[in-house]
């Protein structure tokens, strides 16, 4: 990784994805997100590519600014939780 970035940073992401994808208001909206999150870091595990792995993280980083602006929005039209919701 002579880009220089650092697994720390990368965790760091992962880790702010994580907790912004679980603001979400909305439970489809909310495990929908969790499970991209972690199936796109998943996928790019294996890169060695300093280039790939810049593109990626710059990829992350504009979904992680999109799902906080999604977050505001569905926060200003709540709905009914589920079914599913409630027996949690």
């Amino acid at each position: 990784m002579s880009i220089g970035v650092t697994k720390m940073q990368i965790l760091s992401l992962y880790k702010s994805l994580m907790r912004e994808s679980q603001k979400f208001s909305n439970y489809n909206f909310r495990s929908y997100a969790v499970r991209r999150v972690r199936d796109a870091f998943k996928d790019s595990k294996t890169l060695s590519d300093p280039k790939l792995i810049k593109q990626e993280l710059s990829f992350a980083k504009a979904n992680l600014n999109i799902i906080r602006r999604q977050v505001i929005i569905g926060d200003m039209y709540k709905t009914d939780k589920l079914v599913i919701e409630n027996l949690q």
